[in-house]
């Protein structure tokens, strides 16, 4: 359980010597009971609802652990999180600062996490064809029939075009041209991943503040939990993650932790939300309407947050590793390596998918 998630409205969590009890109400049964006792030793992280207590002991052991804690709110978001004390990596610090401001080396970062991005976008596209195709042609045989029409023609499309994009992204010679890019491959991945979803949860283009649909709901909670990954990810490893390249520094944001997460989104936010509806995880039950926008409530988010942890922490032998891994390694990996390319830019090769 490398994720704990605390979500029951009015529980407690406290401290136990070695674990943390979660104390609460139980339907039927008067007053507090015990809920839930979690060994400190299997916990990485530890996300808490903003109606969830817990003690001074309790935290203050997870922060003496270096357990990071995050805390959201009814919709899903986060309202702040606390970290344990980043090394003091200071000649680092100052490296990245420096690098920030070579226009080069920015270019060269960015360019390959957008190259990955759409890498990736095309793989879950191939994927997706290839899975609904054998779905196809099972049936085609069922029927007698000797040629399998390509169900997705469109997708098939997109995913050629994608091939001659990767080609163009060589000649980007500043940020706006690799935005672009990155801004146009988004929209056409978004159309043609959107034809694999459910017909009841339709999908017309993405919507954040508010999300507008359950689709929209799913992908902005993924993608929060992935942000906050990245974060301190990046604290651990003595970087600051304000200063971003293809996401401009910006008081307000974790600039770096969003460029590092975009080759991820494909693979783990939009292939979690596509999951969570193709197998019927989350149905329209788990959805509900608040502040002009449609969100996971609590049930979804429990949902939501057992297959997230599932996939992060899924074993695949990784083709560029050579070895098997997990998400979560390959995060603390891509931010190892950017922290190494400030002195060696060849070091950094963003997340592929297999």
């Amino acid at each position: 359980m490398p994720t704990a998630a605390i979500l029951k409205p009015d529980s407690r969590v406290r401290l136990d010597r070695e674990r943390l009890e979660i104390v609460g109400r139980e339907e039927g049964v008067e007053g507090d009971s015990l809920l839930r006792e979690i060994p400190l030793r299997d916990i990485d992280r530890l996300i808490l609802s903003e109606n969830v207590q817990i003690t001074s002991q309790a935290m203050g052991e997870v922060l003496r652990r270096e357990i990071p804690v995050i805390w959201i709110d009814s919709q899903g978001q986060v309202l702040g999180n606390f970290l344990p004390p980043p090394p003091s990596h200071g000649a680092a610090r100052l490296k990245q600062y420096q690098r920030v401001l070579d226009l080069s080396f920015g270019l060269e970062m960015a360019g390959r996490i957008i190259t990955a991005k759409i890498y990736n976008q095309r793989r879950v596209l191939q994927r997706l064809l290839s899975s609904r195709r054998n779905e196809n042609e099972g049936a085609v045989e069922e029927t007698m029939a000797t040629v399998a029409p390509d169900p997705f023609p469109a997708v098939s499309e997109t995913v050629r075009w994608m091939d001659a994009l990767m080609a163009s992204l060589k000649s980007a010679s500043n940020y706006d041209e690799l935005r672009g890019y990155e801004g146009v491959s988004t929209a056409r991945y978004f159309s043609a991943w959107a034809q694999f979803l459910p017909e009841k949860f339709p999908f017309e283009s993405r919507s954040t503040r508010p999300p507008l649909n359950p689709v929209n709901a799913c992908i902005s909670f993924g993608a929060t939990l992935l942000y906050q990954e990245f974060v301190a990810a990046c604290h651990a490893r003595g970087l600051d993650p304000a200063l971003g390249m293809l996401h401009t520094t910006e008081d307000g944001r974790w600039s770096l932790a969003l460029d590092l997460m975009e080759p991820f989104r494909p693979v783990f936010v939009e292939a979690l939300a596509l999951d969570c509806f193709s197998h019927q995880i989350l149905n329209e039950q788990h959805f509900e309407p608040k502040k002009g926008g449609v969100y996971l409530n609590e049930e979804g988010r429990r949902k939501f947050l057992l297959q997230y942890e599932r996939r992060m922490e899924r074993q695949f032998l990784s083709e560029s590793a050579g070895h098997r891994t997990c998400l979560r390694q390959q995060i603390d990996l891509q931010t190892a390596q950017f922290k190494t390319a400030l002195d060696a830019p060849s070091a950094f090769e963003p997340f592929l998918m297999n």
